[in-house]
């Protein structure tokens, strides 16, 4: 009998855990992969996102025929779809690999119930994360919200190798095939959305692997002195595959370990595992959102509900457009509407910026990001703006970024600032990294003066803070 994969973030036959199940326990297999109106129609998709996405199916779709296989596309409800896609094909299985964010579940829930009374038995296990949630606990068996102690037990474990891609499918007969009423890949414009930039990874599984390996063979054992240089191509740019599973993380950390074998000094190691260390970022705030789903819509730390955000609209836009009047914000957010991607360092900057200078509500930022991002990922993106904006799980409540410090560790030459704010092409870095930028000067090249001060505003933002705290602990 036929079996069916399910794809959903696992866009490639490599190292694909679920697949590879599926094709050991039947040789016909076919995949599916559903174009979910629920998540396409949402407030918070990028047009960057959903052209990468499109793209990445076009070579899995290639994948599969190079195999003998099929890649069946729907646009509709999983809920709907995947039970009458196994009832056409009359399947032994349905295989999918789980996901942790609140809507995944929930729907993987709807579809295995439905599946169940049809008599079709489901497979489900974790595929993109090295360890599962229910596997790293504190010593108390409960979930870790602190990343320290969590990455200290996460290294510790013996990590998963990758498995091989499956050899050949068997293909399923004209008769089935025909009742299989997929439809042709839409294009982005097919969708409602426009995006014309270029993508800073190319999409599919082939590129993915092509940038890990130039990664670890060329730019992984400096990651440690280059990773916050954000004029400098020091990061792995691998985070749209990691979002899109185009490549196995089995593999990427077997890549990994790989180079810090051949390393041949102590620092090329400790840059290899300061790249692993990131890895485990990733899977802290995923496993965060599993134990703490409610982290998708507010604060992890309840008193920040009571936090009163200032919300001025003028601000936000000028923050959203790039037109603070502060450079090395203004470079990030143009980077960010340019080519749907900025450098972590900024993605800092700009969100410590905007709850801490600007005191608007992190939610903003946070949606503003995932409308825009490339690899836009709920996970990571939430977690790193609670971590920004200090409600999340950070034991050190008030960090704030001044943006001139920042700009002056990390853009000493002003290069990410004039690559992004072409207005200031021609002053000086000495004026650009300060901020001492004339009012004349400003005038001359068109470009804003600054729309708070941060000093000011720091001030503001901590006495806000102590009122909030003062008034949780009075009687």
């Amino acid at each position: 009998m036929t079996t069916l994969f399910w794809h959903r973030r696992d866009l490639r036959l490599s190292d694909n855990l679920g697949l590879s199940m599926a094709r050991q326990q039947d040789p016909q297999m076919v995949g599916l992969f559903c174009l979910d109106p629920q998540i396409l129609q949402r407030n918070d998709v990028a047009p960057v996102r959903v052209m990468y996405l499109i793209g990445c199916l076009q070579e899995l779709q290639k994948s599969y025929h190079q195999k003998g296989g099929q890649l069946v596309i729907v646009h509709g409800d999983p809920v709907d779809w995947v039970p009458r896609v196994a009832a056409i094909l009359g399947v032994s299985g349905v295989f999918w690999n789980l996901d942790v964010e609140p809507y995944s579940q929930e729907r993987d829930i709807k579809v295995r119930a439905t599946l169940k009374s049809m008599g079709i038995s489901v497979y489900a296990g974790w595929d993109q994360l090295l360890h599962a949630p229910a596997d790293i606990y504190t010593g108390t068996g409960q979930p870790y919200t602190v990343f320290t102690p969590f990455c200290r037990n996460w290294r510790n474990r013996p990590k998963p190798t990758p498995v091989d891609p499956p050899l050949d499918f068997l293909g399923v007969d004209a008769l089935t095939q025909s009742q299989l009423d997929g439809v042709a890949l839409p294009t982005i414009y097919d969708l409602g959305y426009q995006w014309d930039g270029e993508f800073i990874l190319s999409p599919g599984e082939t590129a993915a692997e092509n940038q890990l390996h130039l990664f670890c063979h060329q730019s992984i054992d400096e990651y440690q002195t280059q990773r916050n240089y954000p004029a400098h191509p020091g990061t792995s740019l691998l985070s749209p595959a990691l979002k899109f599973g185009t490549v196995g993380i089995r593999t990427v950390w077997a890549a990994t370990e790989i180079a810090w074998h051949h390393c041949r000094s102590d620092e090329s190691r400790e840059s290899i595992q300061g790249w692993q260390t990131q890895l485990a970022w990733r899977e802290f705030y995923q496993h965060a959102l599993y134990h703490f789903p409610q982290l998708a819509d507010g604060p992890y730390r309840s008193i920040w509900h009571q936090f009163p955000w200032e919300g001025n609209v003028n601000h936000f836009q000028a923050w959203c457009e790039g037109r603070t009047g502060y450079p090395i914000v203004d470079a990030a957010m143009r980077q960010l509407n340019t080519i749907g991607w900025m450098h972590n360092r900024c993605r800092m900057i700009v969100a410590s910026f905007l709850t801490k200078d600007l005191i608007i509500d992190w939610r903003w930022g946070e949606q503003y990001f995932m409308q825009h991002l490339i690899d836009g990922d709920l996970a990571a993106n939430n977690g790193g703006w609670q971590w920004s904006a200090s409600s999340g799980m950070d034991p050190r409540p008030l960090r704030i970024f001044n943006p001139h410090t920042q700009t002056q560790k990390f853009d000493a030459e002003g290069e990410y600032i004039r690559q992004w704010v072409p207005e200031l092409r021609n002053m000086e870095a000495p004026e650009l990294v300060t901020g001492k930028i004339l009012p004349l000067d400003r005038d001359r090249c068109g470009y804003p003066h600054p729309i708070v001060d941060h000093h000011h505003q720091q001030k503001r933002f901590k006495q806000l803070y102590s009122t909030m705290t003062s008034s949780r602990s009075s009687p």
